[in-house]
């Protein structure tokens, strides 16, 4: 199969198309535009509708209406955009309807800048809008998982009638590379409770319980359904682990640059190894307590282009039983090679 040079932002979308996605409701907002344009030519050329909300709120209450019938749906924009879009992705995940959301973070808080960050970190994982929720969260760091990951959470997302982001910073949106395209998933699962455009179609599909009794009870069900994506769906990659003193911890383009800290290291001796995360919720904290519980593991190192978000997740894992360290860029700014070995350096005594 011949690989096609596109950058990560295409991928998603013909990544969302080869899943059998049909309609994508947007707004255009850097560094993301380029979702929204190749949305626009092919969703329409393929049989399927791109429609421009006149806002991200519009787009996501769009997407809303979408999920609830028997087609796959998908949005997308970047920080500022997925801050107004939180209601309505509260809203979806309340009603349990499964859709595709994308974010190519930017710098902020506010406006910020159009350059790459990781501070939509908390915003997602952790749901920022409101209400007892989670969302499955999928962090590629290549174009070609761009796609692949892509065509993954329509998968989950419909697995588990619950909506899927893919958080991807705007380099690995932003960046052109060889990606190999699957197949179309030939047939979709069933959908028995979406909406039909039947006259014996009564079903209505909410996220409003005005009694407390009841709302207690969807709201157990929801934390056991995510009970149960905890259990099945953690994915992560490992690099030079096995025989690792020291776990370099990133995700999107950071894990690139870590992998390139594990080789320096490794060629001076030291035994570096790199663990990425690909799926954020569900976080792979079974793997980073193993971490912990290994003699041989001395530390481990979490870089993020934020202020430190998920290496709060790393410490709850690891409960104090490793040190675990942190170096960080903002502002749109992606560290060197170089300044994170400094920092290693600076952190970690050496034996004698």
């Amino acid at each position: 199969m011949s690989k096609v040079l596109i950058k990560g932002n295409e991928a998603v979308v013909r990544g969302a198309l080869l899943a059998g996605c049909k309609n994508f409701f947007g707004y255009p907002i850097t560094p993301a535009s380029e979702i929204a344009e190749a949305a626009a030519y092919y969703f329409p050329l393929l049989g399927g509708s791109f429609l421009q909300a006149e806002s991200e709120i519009g787009a996501i209450n769009m997407v809303y209406g979408a999920a609830g019938s028997d087609v796959r749906c998908m949005t997308a924009s970047s920080s500022p955009g997925i801050s107004l879009k939180m209601e309505g992705i509260s809203y979806l995940a309340g009603a349990e309807l499964p859709c595709v959301i994308i974010d190519i973070m930017r710098g902020g808080p506010g406006l910020g800048n159009i350059a790459p960050e990781q501070a939509d970190y908390n915003q997602i994982v952790k749901g920022g809008g409101h209400g007892n929720y989670r969302l499955i969260t999928l962090a590629p760091n290549s174009a070609q998982e761009m796609c692949d990951l892509t065509m993954l959470a329509f998968e989950l997302s419909d697995k588990y009638r619950n909506p899927a982001v893919v958080l991807a910073d705007g380099i690995i949106g932003q960046m052109m590379e060889p990606v190999e395209f699957p197949g179309p998933v030939r047939m979709l699962p069933e959908r028995p409770w979406a909406l039909k455009a039947t006259a014996e179609s009564h079903k209505l599909i909410c996220s409003i319980e005005l009694d407390p009794d009841r709302l207690e009870e969807h709201n157990r069900h929801l934390q056991r359904k995510y009970t149960e994506i905890e259990k099945n769906e953690i994915r992560y990659e490992a690099i030079r682990c096995d025989d690792a003193e020291h776990i370099f911890i990133g995700y999107g383009i950071v894990s690139r640059i870590l992998h390139s800290v594990v080789e320096h290291l490794r060629a001076e001796g030291i035994k570096a190894g790199l663990f990425r995360p690909i799926t954020l919720f569900p976080f792979p904290t079974p793997q980073f307590s193993a971490f912990a519980d290994e003699k041989r593991i001395r530390s481990l190192f979490v870089c993020e282009l934020s202020a430190g978000q998920m290496v709060d997740d790393v410490r709850l894992a690891v409960n104090g039983r490793k040190p675990v360290n942190l170096h960080t860029r903002m502002g749109g700014n992606v560290p060197t090679v170089k300044e994170i070995i400094d920092t290693f350096n600076a952190s970690i005594p050496r034996q004698k």
